[in-house]
């Protein structure tokens, strides 16, 4: 019933869209004997700094074809290894054209070289109205790092003392890999991104108003992190090390190989990572709101630490049927390990009265084992444009672990053992098909489902004298399913010259249901041990784009509408009880409503010669909005878990109302001189929440801001520096605030071996001062806290690139056609 209304509604939905953009299409020959050469590189520049736009290599017929290129003026440049380069100072790009230059011939440059380094410094930053690019390879005080340290130094991105990973100000965002959901990162995408090294990816996408193409959840938009992948004609590949203090060690090879009809690549990565990390909770006891004389006040510090290792291996193959036909198979498996531990002191007095000091400790040990599995078909048709892409993703992650707690109190020793596990699969499976009407329209539809089913336990014991004992209220067997199926349509056309239209429409049907099972003998003998959820509803989400073109030099205003959902997962869902900090007590929701955004934007793009930006305009209104909420024990669940604790809370996910978010967001590319350019990103947004009458908690208002700045100076052709600092602001929350958070981080790189190697020096918060803290309000207690996980880190990195170029004719006369570089599809 929920696709007959799909279908019916796209049947029925006019669209008109815009396609401000052009293509330029070029074959390139030999000029000895007119041959066309395969795998030359064909590059679109800036008529004055020269950076790089878009690229693309020749195919079996020295053609290349770039599409989807902004309408403007260009240079060109055609480069290809023994041969002269060809530049072309200007090339105009046309809306909804394409400029086929014809035959262009290559000249030998003399003699050939065996073996070639080609080196360069691409564009790190692509500005573009609906999506910014992030080319991470260029960022050298990630080096050495994991994917986590990466993302917080990716301009409007924060992370916070979690690893949570947030989007102007919102952690409500989808995080994908190539494209996809990682089915190895199991219930939690922050642990995969912390195991995962900086050195494997190759670009951030962030796409803050997503049209109906996309998934249409993340509250504040999409995250697409690129795994890299050569593509270059031959061999070649590069090999790093790094070695930092804290024990820290990083390794990994990457290898390419193209021929006529295939093109090989894998690489594999190992990691030992460990982080120490450190916290304090001052928490005082209220009468009435009011502290009192016998107050009891708690002092809590924390030491901690986290080890994690990895070994990570990607294998794929791409085969080049013919000049229209593409299949892919690739694989990745990550086999981590991780141990972490935390020891607690508590430290509780009232007034005069002596200290009582109570140590904790905690030991967790985790196995983890993650793989998936992909296919991926792309089928050029017979109209210029006219392409049909598919994709089946498979991906298991399965997880083995134990939480030990010893606690020393006065008068008896309390420990406590957990047993942990948690087996997930996932499948994707993806049709998309794009048919172009004419010069200045287009068709696209496509269809998406993706089916998630996760198994978790704990089993939980406490030792009473020489035995351990079942603890069953905090014991469980949890089973989540969950599934979406999406079809969706757009229909682009100009409305005139400068101005155009995008309309989009895209359907949902998602379900999630879960069982929480007793482990209680008493509780199943009754029969009635297991809690049902069931959540199955359709949503429409639409989305509309207004695009003006300034002029011809790719000047762009744009308006744009989207309705987005974000959906509870993973722990948020889950009533497992967190025990690691007997005085804060946290707890998954099973009933948790999925939240429903809508999202404006209006955004303006400016190019000048030496200087780019954009700046956006937004307003995002949340319904259901969804976060965890702190209660004391006047709540009767609470009571439960507290058991009469003083100064104690426990924490669980509810939907507690509304928010609105306006703001105003700027990144500005700048290059000052050759040798020095500075990229930043400051935003300021107003936000009010408007809570549930039922939790008896005042709206919020706050004006916030937060801002980065990167800068690379480069002394010579051999020696680079960057130098990356960013600052949050002080913000309300619903019951407490959040501090400034702020830090600098600092990477020296020389390069070595004639242009192969190079050796890089960086050190990630060069202070030591950045750390996430805040206060929180109850009515029986106030509290003062700060955390952080990983200290000031160094690091000494080492990588050595090689590339070997086969020259032979048959290799040049095969076939083969792609962009450099990996991209994902959605």
């Amino acid at each position: 019933m929920y696709l007959k209304r799909i279908y019916l509604l796209l049947l029925l939905l006019p669209f008109y869209a815009v396609a401000q953009q052009g293509n330029l299409k070029v074959q390139v020959v030999q000029h000895q004997n007119k041959q066309p050469i395969l795998g030359a590189s064909v590059s679109i520049l800036t008529t004055t700094s020269k950076a790089p736009i878009k690229g693309r290599q020749t195919d079996n017929k020295g053609i290349a074809l770039i599409e989807s290129v902004p309408a403007g003026t260009y240079s060109l440049l055609i480069s290809y290894v023994g041969m002269l380069n060809h530049e072309q100072a200007i090339i105009q790009i046309s809306e909804n054209r394409t400029l086929d230059l014809g035959k262009i011939e290559l000249k030998e440059a003399g003699k050939q070289l065996d073996e070639v380094v080609v080196q360069g410094r691409v564009a790190d930053l692509q500005l573009g109205i609906d999506k910014k690019v992030f080319d991470v390879s260029q960022s050298l005080v990630s080096v050495g790092g994991t994917a986590q340290d990466l993302l917080g130094n990716v301009p409007t991105l924060q992370v916070d003392a979690d690893g949570a990973v947030s989007l102007r100000g919102s952690s409500s965002v989808k995080i994908l890999i190539d494209g996809k959901e990682s089915a190895m990162a199991g219930s939690d995408v922050n642990k995969l991104l912390q195991s995962l090294p900086a050195d494997a990816v190759s670009k951030v996408e962030i796409i803050t108003n997503p049209s109906a193409k996309y998934d249409a959840e993340g509250q504040s938009g999409i995250i697409n992190i690129i795994l890299k992948k050569n593509i270059r004609t031959g061999l070649n590949g590069n090999v790093n090390a790094s070695v930092g203090n804290y024990d820290n060690y990083n390794a990994g090879v990457a290898l390419n190989y193209r021929d006529n009809k295939f093109n090989y690549f894998g690489s594999y990565n190992f990691r030992y990572g460990r982080n120490l990390g450190e916290g304090k909770t001052t928490t005082i006891g209220l009468i009435n709101g009011v502290q009192e004389p016998n107050s009891l006040i708690t002092e809590t510090t924390n030491e901690s630490f986290r080890k994690g290792l990895n070994n990570s291996l990607r294998l794929g193959v791409d085969y080049y049927a013919n000049d229209k036909t593409t299949l892919s198979l690739g694989g990745n498996v990550s086999v981590r390990g991780n141990d972490r531990g935390e020891d607690l002191f508590y430290k509780s007095y009232r007034g005069q009265s002596a200290a009582v000091v109570t140590p904790r400790t905690s030991r967790q040990h985790e196995d983890d084992l993650g793989y998936d599995m992909m296919f991926d078909f792309k089928r050029v048709l017979k109209r210029e444009g006219e392409e049909i892409t598919a994709n089946v993703t498979f991906g298991n992650d399965k997880e083995d672990g134990t939480n030990d707690y010893v606690q020393t109190n006065p008068s008896f020793v309390s420990n406590r053992s957990n047993r942990t596990g948690e087996n997930g699969k996932n499948w994707n499976f993806q049709l998309d098909y794009v048919l172009p009407l004419g010069e200045n329209h287009k068709f696209e539809t496509g269809y998406r489902t993706t089916l998630r089913n996760s198994n978790d336990f704990q089993f939980s014991d406490t030792l009473n004298n020489t035995a351990w004992i079942p603890d069953y209220t905090v014991s469980n067997e949890f089973e989540m399913k969950s599934g979406v199926h999406a079809l969706y349509a757009n229909y682009q056309r100009m409305l005139g010259e400068r101005v155009g239209l995008q309309l989009g429409l895209r359907a949902e049907d998602a379900y999630l249901n879960t069982e929480n099972k007793s482990v209680d003998p008493v509780v199943i003998a009754t029969g009635n041990y297991i809690d049902k959820g069931n959540l199955d509803y359709f949503r429409v989400y639409p989305s509309a784009f207004l695009t003006y073109e300034v002029n011809k030099e790719g000047d762009k205003v744009q308006l744009s509408y989207s309705r987005r959902v974000q959906r509870p997962r993973g722990w948020q869902v889950n009533p497992f009880v967190s025990l690691s900090d007997p005085l804060n007590i946290r707890q998954g929701n099973p009933n948790l409503m999925p939240e429903d955004i809508h999202a404006m934007e209006l955004s303006f793009a400016k190019f000048y010669s030496k200087w780019n930006f954009i700046t956006t305009a937004y307003f995002r209104r949340v319904n259901d909005m969804t976060q965890p909420l702190q209660y004391d024990e006047s709540d009767p669940i609470a009571a439960m878990y507290l058991d009469g604790k003083e100064n104690a809370t426990f924490m669980r996910w509810e939907n507690v109302g509304s928010r609105n978010n306006a703001g105003l967001e700027l990144i500005s590319k700048v290059n000052i001189f050759k040798w020095w350019d500075a990229t930043a990103n400051a935003n300021l947004y107003y936000q009010r929440v408007n809570p549930v009458e039922s939790y008896n908690i005042n709206k919020v208002e706050n004006i916030a801001w937060d801002v980065n700045l990167t800068t690379n100076v480069k002394f010579s052709t051999t020696t680079s520096m960057q130098i990356k600092g960013d600052y949050r602001a002080p913000m309300k929350t619903l019951q407490g605030k959040m501090k400034s958070m702020h830090g600098v981080d600092f990477a020296l790189r020389q390069d070595i071996l004639k242009g192969k190697g190079s050796l890089l020096f960086n050190v990630r918060d060069v202070f030591d001062k950045r750390r996430f803290g805040g206060e929180t309000y109850l009515p029986t207690r106030y509290s003062d806290f700060y955390h952080r996980w990983s200290r000031r880190t160094f690091n000494l990195t080492f990588s050595y690139r090689f590339g070997l170029q086969d020259f032979s004719k048959s290799k040049r006369n095969d076939e083969g056609s792609m962009d450099d570089g990996g991209d994902g599809g959605y």
